[in-house]
C-alpha cells in the first residue's frame, strides 16, 4: 500500500511488510474506556524480533493488568473499513468486541463497546498527526498517532465476575509503531473534565535522533472545538519538569501562552513495552489518575479544570 497514504491514515496497519521479515518491529493500538467510577483499556498489537513473531492483547483496569499472547496468524487487519482482529476480538474506531479467555491467568473478558461523535486533532499535509513534520522522518524509533481524543462510548465489558457499564461513557484511541519505545518518557491523557467539554494529551520523551538525543514534546488541549497545541515543532519551551514517584508537574510555554499540568496516581499496573520489537520492558500505568490543566494567555487564565479517570505513565531514566 502507498506509503504516503498510510502516513495520512495512521489508524491503518503500518507494518504489513514486516510480517514476512525478521526485522525488529512492533505496532500497537490503545483503546481506553471510562465511566464515572471505572475504566478499562485494551492494547492489541504485534511484536516481531529475531526470535519470534506474535500478536498480543494487554488489558488494564483500575486495579489490575494482563498480557495475553496470541499466534501471529491470529492477527488480521482490514483496511477499508479499518478493523483489527486478534482471535475472537475486533477493534475499530466505531466499536470494540472482546472475547478473551486465558485459563493460566484466570482471565475471562467479554463484551462490546460502541463509539460515536469522535473528536480528533486538526491535521494537514504538513501535520498528518500529532508528530507533525516528524511523521515524515523514516528512522524514528517510535511513531505516535492520536486517533480519537474523545468519543461517546456505549456498552459493557465483563471481566471475570465484574460488569463494567460504559453507557454514557467516554473513549480515547491512540497508537504507536516502530522498533522501541523511548528509554524515558511521560504520558498522560484525560477527557473527563469536571466543568468543561475538554480533552487533553501530553507526552514528553527522550528521542534518539541519529547521533544525538533531544527532548520531544507533543501536547494538545481541545476545549469545545478550539485546539491548543504545544509541541517541539511549534517552538514550545519546557519551563518546568518535575517527577516524583507517580506524579508530575510540567509547565510549557509557547509565545504568549503557558500551560501548567499536574497529574498524580495512587494505583499503577504493570504493562510490557517494546525494546527492538520485543515486548520485554516493564512499565507502569494508571487509568485512574487525575490531571489538573491550566492554560494562560500572558497573565490571564483562559482555562482551568480537573479531569478524573485519566491515563498516566512515568518512565524515568
Amino acid at each position: 500500500m502507498n506509503k504516503l497514504f498510510l502516513m495520512k491514515n495512521p489508524d491503518l496497519f503500518q507494518g504489513e511488510k514486516y510480517l514476512t521479515k525478521n526485522t525488529n518491529y512492533f505496532e500497537g493500538w490503545y483503546f481506553k474506556n471510562t465511566n464515572r467510577e471505572n475504566g478499562i483499556s485494551f492494547i492489541p498489537g504485534i511484536s516481531i524480533d529475531n526470535e519470534n513473531k506474535k500478536a498480543f492483547i494487554q488489558v488494564i483496569t483500575n486495579n489490575s493488568s494482563y498480557f495475553v499472547d496470541y499466534n501471529i496468524k491470529d492477527f488480521k487487519c482490514d483496511f477499508s473499513p479499518f478493523c483489527i482482529h486478534i482471535g475472537n476480538n475486533s477493534f475499530s474506531k466505531e466499536a470494540i468486541q472482546i472475547d478473551i479467555k486465558d485459563e493460566m491467568q484466570n482471565l475471562n473478558v467479554h463484551g462490546k463497546i460502541r463509539y460515536s461523535n469522535s473528536k480528533n486533532i486538526n491535521t494537514s499535509s504538513l501535520y498528518p498527526n500529532i508528530m507533525g513534520p516528524f511523521s515524515y522522518i523514516p528512522f524514528m524509533e517510535c511513531n505516535h498517532a492520536i486517533l480519537s481524543m474523545k468519543s461517546d462510548a456505549y456498552g459493557a465489558i465483563t471481566i471475570n465476575d465484574t460488569n463494567l457499564n460504559f453507557d454514557e461513557g467516554l473513549g480515547y484511541i491512540e497508537k504507536d509503531w516502530g522498533c522501541s519505545f523511548p528509554q524515558s518518557y511521560i504520558w498522560c491523557e484525560g477527557n473527563n473534565f469536571q466543568k468543561s467539554n475538554a480533552s487533553f494529551m501530553l507526552s514528553i520523551a527522550d528521542i534518539p535522533f541519529k547521533l544525538f538525543h533531544f527532548r520531544g514534546i507533543i501536547c494538545v488541549l481541545i476545549i469545545n472545538n478550539q485546539e491548543f497545541k504545544f509541541t517541539t515543532y511549534n517552538h514550545t519551551n519546557l519551563i518546568k519538569y518535575e517527577l516524583n514517584n507517580n506524579s508530575l508537574n510540567v509547565i510549557l510555554k509557547k509565545r504568549d501562552y503557558s500551560l501548567t499540568v499536574e497529574s498524580s496516581a495512587n494505583i499503577v499496573n504493570k504493562l510490557s513495552s517494546p525494546v527492538k520489537g520485543k515486548m520485554e520492558k516493564d512499565i507502569f500505568e494508571s487509568i485512574s489518575a487525575f490531571i489538573n490543566v491550566t492554560l494562560k494567555k500572558e497573565n490571564t487564565v483562559i482555562f482551568s479544570d480537573k479531569s478524573l479517570n485519566c491515563g498516566l505513565e512515568i518512565v524515568p531514566k
